[in-house]
């Protein structure tokens, strides 16, 4: 019997060797390229990552982990409740920052919530010990983290959202606080404001603490005594029933403008003051923190402090696989804040 003819099928998966040669590079460098390892000139990755999309070709995970005893994963654990974190303005677009540059280089996230410091420690040694993750980002830093010495012990690669309050091998990739805070308290003090209080999230946060400290030093150095500083939970609800405590407080001892730590607090904040009758910034002005997408559509737009989280959750991502690849990264400090003036603030009341 004659030998049937062989036809390769239409809907045949593209290989490596298909993006190497639509590239124009070797399978070496293709690998290379994935794996984000150094070496390869820019213009090729560039030409390798194109190929990729042109072909829709994604490498084999499965594979990649059994031949490099990798994850090809990072972990990212977050002490919060999962539903106070639906509506943070934060994190979503910082992920989505995290995710551009994981899908550039062929890995992945492995996103953790936990709501009590149990359930965050088990979670960071159930990926470490299963080897489900390659690192670490590790935001929300508290003074004295437990998580350095864990992963200290377990040898894991992790970077750090800011800068550690104590000696760490753990390089960083930070965006101070403190220039946001500052200009923002200072352009109310120009605005004749002399009562200007304070909403944070939890104060063991060293992000909190130095947001906080930054606001009560920038009045002091003008002279002016802090107003009352709130510890809230950076949810609506918590922007709301903070800015209740504040306009219950007696006449004269009343902020005329209230500093929030995030634009979620301050949009809630400043219609709890809206429905009790006060205007806007005329008897209260209101700042927020990240400048999220609806802070300019507001009534009236909100003066805050653009972060700019995507941006850092990319180079967040850059840092940790880089550290992954073998390379020494050194502490890493992004452009500071800068602060968004708008219709939220005004003179103060006379």
């Amino acid at each position: 019997m004659a030998p049937r003819d062989t036809v390769e099928s239409p809907m045949r998966r593209p290989t490596i060797a298909d993006v190497a040669e639509l590239a124009q590079t070797s399978r070496g460098t293709v690998s290379f390229v994935i794996n984000n390892r150094p070496g390869v000139a820019t213009a090729t990755r560039e030409r390798v990552l194109r190929a990729m999309r042109e072909l829709n070709w994604t490498p084999n995970r499965t594979a990649r982990a059994l031949s490099t005893s990798r994850a090809y994963a990072i972990g990212f654990i977050l002490a919060r409740d999962a539903m106070a974190l639906s509506s943070d303005p934060f994190f979503a677009p910082f992920i989505a920052g995290m995710e551009t540059r994981l899908d550039e280089s062929g890995h992945f996230l492995m996103l953790r919530f936990a709501n009590s410091h149990e359930s965050e420690r088990a979670a960071y040694l159930r990926l470490m010990e299963q080897r489900r993750v390659d690192g670490f980002v590790l935001s929300d830093l508290t003074q004295d983290d437990y998580r350095f010495d864990l992963l200290a012990e377990h040898s894991f690669p992790a970077v750090t959202l800011n800068v550690a309050d104590r000696s760490t091998r753990l390089p960083s990739v930070s965006r101070s606080d403190e220039p946001g805070v500052a200009a923002t308290v200072q352009h109310l003090i120009e605005l004749g404001h002399r009562r200007i209080a304070y909403v944070g999230g939890p104060f063991h946060y060293l992000h909190v603490a130095r947001r906080r400290a930054t606001w009560e030093a920038t009045l002091r150095d003008s002279g002016i005594e802090p107003g009352p500083a709130i510890a809230s939970d950076f949810t609506a609800s918590g922007g709301s029933a903070a800015t209740a405590q504040l306009l219950d407080l007696p006449k004269n001892e009343r902020p005329t403008a209230i500093v929030f730590a995030n634009d979620l607090m301050a949009a809630s904040g400043m219609s709890y003051a809206l429905n009790r009758g006060l205007r806007v910034p005329e008897d209260l002005s209101i700042t927020g923190y990240d400048d999220f997408e609806l802070a300019a559509f507001l009534s009236p737009s909100l003066t805050t402090v653009r972060t700019d989280p995507t941006a850092w959750g990319a180079a967040a991502v850059d840092h940790l696989l880089a550290l992954i690849n073998g390379d020494d990264p050194s502490d890493l400090a992004l452009p500071p804040p800068t602060l968004i003036t708008r219709d939220s603030t005004g003179p103060a009341p006379q």
